[in-house]
């Protein structure tokens, strides 16, 4: 984007991948990337492709093939390697997110508590400040890891499936800290994920590895638009561009469904997976009014009695 800042981070030429005695095993043809002050990227492709091999070279933990890696700033990491100092509490575990900066005689400075402080109440962690690392659920884990890396006070973060394993509750609350710390916080992300869905609604950026050993990069919507999520990913039953399930009409029933909001859109949901196919011409008049649903001359308090009316006038059980 022609209005962004100049990059934080940026790769010219990049090739990573394996070396093994003298042979070398590239993953992605020579990357030219670039990450910007304020911006969650989300890093994407199929399993094994290739995301976590560039997260660690970024990071400076694995060697390049070849190719440059210039950045502005220190990062700090997030991966998703289980922690076995289970004794320790999550103060103890966001502390060591400033060892790195401290003096000979690892004493923690007013600013190293302050900014403890600060990582603890942005992942709101306050109550489990005091709780051992084995007491924690894995949710909680991973955001304690996050509040590690914000201890040590750098403007790029990098992370390597933050959200895996977690329940979709605690999926959601770490990529709209992501976002959060973006936004707010002026904090360059890079998050290697596979959560498509959560990343189309808060990416900035997408980077997203194709079979062919490319990474294409742009806005989600773009992506979606373009194909590239659908080449990449080879949906079987789903269309990104609508974001539902593709339902077959077995029922060989049209419906005429008439409403307005989340309500017409749930309802036509219940049809669709039910077999009938939604449609301005159709046979059947079903209408949505105060929370009601309505067909011939009959009302119903639930979408399941108004399946079950359905169904029942055309002999086929629910």
């Amino acid at each position: 984007m022609s209005d962004q800042p100049s990059a934080i981070l940026k790769t010219t030429g990049l090739v990573v991948g394996y070396k093994k005695e003298l042979r070398e095993t590239p993953l992605f043809e020579p990357l030219n990337l670039q990450l910007h002050a304020g911006e969650l990227v989300c890093f994407m492709g199929s399993n094994g492709i290739g995301k976590t091999t560039l997260i660690k070279t970024l990071a400076g933990i694995q060697k390049p093939l070849q190719g440059e890696i210039q950045c502005l700033e220190t990062g700090a990491l997030v991966l998703t390697d289980r922690i076995t100092s289970a004794l320790l509490t999550v103060r103890d575990l966001v502390t060591y997110g400033r060892y790195p900066f401290l003096n000979w005689n690892l004493s923690l400075s007013k600013k190293d508590e302050e900014l403890i402080e600060f990582a603890i109440q942005k992942v709101r962690l306050e109550n489990l400040a005091h709780k051992r690392l084995a007491e924690l659920s894995d949710g909680q884990l991973q955001m304690a890891m996050i509040a590690k890396a914000l201890a040590q006070d750098t403007h790029l973060l990098l992370l390597d499936e933050p959200t895996a394993h977690l329940d979709l509750n605690n999926r959601v609350e770490i990529m709209n800290l992501l976002r959060d710390l973006a936004r707010i916080h002026a904090k360059t992300i890079l998050v290697a994920t596979h959560e498509l869905d959560l990343a189309l609604q808060t990416a900035d950026t997408i980077w997203l590895a194709t079979p062919d050993q490319k990474i294409i990069t742009g806005i989600p919507e773009d992506l979606v638009l373009n194909g590239s999520f659908d080449e990449v990913f080879q949906f079987k039953g789903f269309d990104l561009k609508t974001g539902r399930m593709m339902h077959t009409p077995y029922r060989n029933i049209s419906i005429r469904l008439e409403g307005s909001g989340y309500e017409y859109l749930w309802t036509k949901n219940a049809l669709e997976r039910n077999g009938y196919e939604i449609n301005k011409k159709g046979i059947i008049r079903v209408w949505i009014q105060d929370a009601k649903y309505f067909l011939d001359n009959e009302v119903f308090e639930t979408l399941h009695a108004l399946l079950k009316a359905l169904n029942s006038k055309n002999h086929q059980p629910l």
